[in-house]
């Protein structure tokens, strides 16, 4: 099982378009997620839940979703601020590292930048840097108003914090230059997410964000023309189509690496595990087996 946190409602709306089989599953503190399997790709399970926009939120309902379910990799998906001219409006950012911008010391000198930072899973990062040569991806990110490629997917660090910056001249929009200058968007969700992912144990995680917006004091102009909704239906696009290269052990059905038996040359099942869990233990067994045993790794080529 794969799991995928949003923030807003439109972003909750674009992933769950790509569902099929979806269920109601309430926790009991009344958190609602749904689970379903991906269309694309039915073996795959995802449960799917929104939050509401902030960290805090976003670790509470993070490590809500892992205790519940167990997934095997967990996602963070939605909207972003440009803080570069050359991203255009629906362009993807999957983030490399997620910057939390806000800490730090403020002293009669100035702002003194303490920040923390997490990387995203190595693995989920190399797959994901396969999706801009997946044609079907190629293609649902296409602009169908436009002769052009279509979005980009960019691998670039993201600033995260409590603010939602609308200004190029504001003391944060300098901030930020000046301090992060490695960022290329900003949101406001991520850091939550990382922070409760790494306090479980290393969870593989990745963010996946789209630009609605260029943080330039344009946003409610942008927002009208739509850009919102084609920003979170690019960040699905990608977001679906890493979860279904992600490697699930945890999922019986799995076709892929990771699936529990297949048959071995002689015709015996044999035992083939592999996992993209920082914490897994390769080639585990845990009930009997009949017929050879066979530890690998999974083909990443």
């Amino acid at each position: 099982m794969i799991g995928i946190l949003t923030a807003l409602q439109v972003e909750y709306d674009a992933v769950r378009a790509h569902l099929t089989e979806v269920r109601p599953h309430t926790h009991r503190h009344g958190t609602i997620f749904e689970v379903g399997r991906l269309t694309s790709h039915p073996d795959r399970q995802i449960v799917l839940g929104v939050i509401g926009a902030g960290a805090a939120g976003a670790a509470a309902l993070t490590e809500r979703v892992y205790t519940e379910f167990s997934p095997s990799a967990m996602l963070f998906v939605g909207v972003a601020g440009a803080l570069r001219d050359w991203l255009e409006i629906g362009d993807v950012v999957v983030a490399t590292n997620i910057l939390a911008y806000q800490g730090g010391r403020s002293e009669d000198t100035g702002f003194m930048a303490r920040p923390d930072a997490w990387p995203t899973s190595h693995a989920l990062e190399q797959l994901a840097r396969r999706l801009p040569r997946d044609p079907a991806v190629r293609a649902a990110l296409a602009d169908p108003e436009s002769e052009g490629p279509g979005a980009s997917i960019h691998f670039e660090a993201v600033a995260v914090g409590d603010v939602i910056l609308n200004s190029k001249k504001s003391p944060l929009a300098r901030q930020l230059r000046r301090n992060y200058n490695h960022a290329v968007a900003i949101e406001m969700e991520s850091s939550g997410f990382a922070l409760a992912a790494h306090q479980l144990g290393q969870v593989p995680i990745a963010t996946v964000r789209a630009i609605s917006d260029r943080a330039d004091g344009t946003k409610s102009t942008t927002d009208g023309h739509g850009s919102q909704l084609r920003a979170a239906r690019n960040a699905a696009v990608v977001a679906v189509a890493l979860a279904a290269a992600a490697d699930d052990p945890t999922d019986p059905d799995s076709d892929g690496p990771g699936d529990g038996q297949r048959p071995s040359p002689g015709g015996s099942p044999t035992s083939h595990h592999t996992s993209i869990g920082g914490n897994a233990r390769v080639g585990q067994q845990i009930d009997v087996n009949h017929g050879p045993i066979e530890n690998t790794w999974g083909d990443w080529s």
